[in-house]
């Protein structure tokens, strides 16, 4: 039996299944995409933050690990979203992960969301705050007790409240 002629008919099919499944694929990424308390136009967005924070709270970028301030910011305090100022970590979570970034092991109760971002071609969780959206980094499964987290944050996503 000559099988050659069913290579094409069998690339056809995966090729055809692949494409129904992309617009559910695109529907799972709308769906992540929601509206936020606070919002505004990309312009003042810019007008608010620093270049720094615009880059990754609204661009998703990432900070040079180790250069954040935060990293040695050992008081006790409250550490807020740099866009909006919603607390979203206790100075009693924050714990040295030795990646470069400011890291916890749990936020405050409804201040983050998560999403999943593809952007390394494997998924990772991203973390977001819930009142502007902002992306402040992604949590991974190697923390310390008693969560067992990371979330592994930009301090430039970050500021600090002492108190």
């Amino acid at each position: 039996m000559d099988h050659t002629a069913t290579l094409p008919r069998r690339a056809m099919l995966r090729w055809l299944a692949a494409s129904a499944a992309l617009p559910a694929l695109a529907a799972c990424d709308k769906a992540q995409a929601k509206g936020y308390p606070v919002q505004f136009s990309d312009g003042e967005w810019k007008r608010r933050l620093t270049a720094e924070q615009y880059y990754i709270l609204r661009k998703k970028g990432t900070e040079v690990p180790g250069t954040s301030p935060l990293l040695k910011e050992h008081r006790k305090g409250t550490f807020t979203c740099a866009a909006d100022g919603q607390a979203l970590f206790s100075s009693g979570t924050k714990f040295d992960s030795g990646t470069g970034w400011p890291s916890f092991w749990a936020p405050l109760p409804g201040a983050v969301a998560y999403s999943t971002d593809w952007e390394t071609g494997y998924p990772r969780k991203e973390v977001h705050c819930t009142r502007c959206g902002g992306h402040l980094g992604h949590v991974f499964d190697d923390g310390p007790k008693p969560t067992g987290k990371r979330y592994c944050m930009n301090g430039d996503a970050l500021l600090f409240r002492p108190g």
